[in-house]
């Protein structure tokens, strides 16, 4: 895989990790999920990462005692974006269109080689003459891997009241 946001040179594994870098690795990252580009987007994931996306009405809660929409670990994505490149997912048939915006982007807190950031998102999904838009927050863990960027977790929190009428989530947030 070319990851087009890597630098030319070279960066230490332990070099901290800023908001351009930040941004760029996002946007990139956006990028590959509206392309439905799941094997390469699956690359930037740690062995031990974590996907998750809270409950609407208990959004800052722990994945580990409570029920999340998705709580997923390398194993249980992987499986998930099989389903939604073949034919396995009913609710992807015909496959979505998806247009992401992201902004106001922010390093929370950053140790050498690994931060901590967060920022919005809007997500627009089309399909079946349907236009739903998903809005939320993103709060990722991030570490530099030999190839760059990678995320040890990515959380998509929705700002929704209930999913109706989008009544699913059936797409990578």
């Amino acid at each position: 895989m070319s990851q087009t946001v890597q630098s030319a040179s070279p960066v230490a594994l332990d070099a901290p990790i800023g908001h351009d870098e930040v941004r760029d690795f996002l946007t990139w990252e956006a990028d590959l999920l509206d392309q439905w580009q799941l094997n390469e987007w699956l690359e930037l994931m740690t062995p031990d990462m974590r996907y998750l996306v809270p409950s609407l009405d208990l959004p800052r809660a722990d994945f580990r005692k409570t029920l999340f929409m998705i709580a997923d670990d390398l194993t249980m994505l992987r499986s998930r974006v099989r389903q939604l490149l073949g034919r396995f997912t009913w609710a992807e048939n015909p496959r979505s269109r998806t247009r992401r915006m992201i902004s106001n982007f922010r390093v929370l807190e950053s140790q050498p080689g690994r931060a901590r950031v967060s920022a919005n998102f809007a997500v627009w999904r089309l399909q079946l003459e349907q236009n739903d838009v998903y809005i939320g927050r993103y709060e990722h863990v991030l570490v530099r891997g030999e190839r760059g960027l990678m995320f040890e977790e990515r959380k998509a929190t929705l700002d929704l009241e209930t999913l109706r009428p989008h009544g699913k989530l059936s797409f990578i947030l």
